[in-house]
């Protein structure tokens, strides 16, 4: 089995949704080693459907969009996750709150496209210099998060995911 990797947003609505489709169609398209993906919310209202804006976004990318029911992120995926990949600096912060033994292997997604070192070695040995634990979280790292936009502001926000994403599955 490969890499467990969990996307956190705040409602588990729609930017850990679109991440989660999108690293689901790459690693389906690619038949890679097989990949456990999990999303969850920091501030979840238990089993909300995604809303159509997020379904359409998903659409757009030409991807399958997932049966999916909002989640709050739990201590057990948390701790069994190879990688949490959060889509703003303040899951990070959250993570380090209430889960910090997850919080060697969480990092926003933008930090993780951007300096997740290549390499044939295990995830973990990539990660552990990243310091994740500790870093200082920047503002450039925020995916903003849609809500209240239009389905453009959606549809933005899917690609903005899913070329991040096309920079991170390679060093996966």
């Amino acid at each position: 089995m490969g890499p467990h990797i969990v996307f956190v947003c705040t409602g588990n609505a729609a930017r850990s949704v679109m991440a989660g489709a999108i690293l689901a169609a790459h690693v389906e398209d690619a038949e890679v080693e097989q990949v456990a993906i999990t999303t969850a919310g920091t501030h979840v209202i238990e089993g909300m459907p995604m809303s159509w804006r997020t379904r359409d976004a998903i659409a757009s990318l030409d991807i399958p969009v997932p049966d999916h029911r909002s989640r709050q992120a739990t201590v057990g995926e948390l701790d069994r996750a190879d990688l949490v990949i959060a889509l703003a600096r303040e899951h990070v912060s959250w993570m380090r709150r209430v889960h910090p033994r997850a919080a060697a292997h969480t990092g926003t997604l933008k930090r993780l496209a951007r300096d997740l070192a290549e390499g044939p070695g295990p995830l973990w040995d990539r990660l552990a210099p990243m310091r994740l634990h500790e870093v200082q979280l920047e503002p450039w790292e925020d995916v903003e998060d849609p809500a209240g936009g239009d389905l453009e502001v959606f549809v933005a926000c899917a690609r903005e995911i899913a070329d991040l994403l096309h920079e991170l599955i390679p060093r996966l």
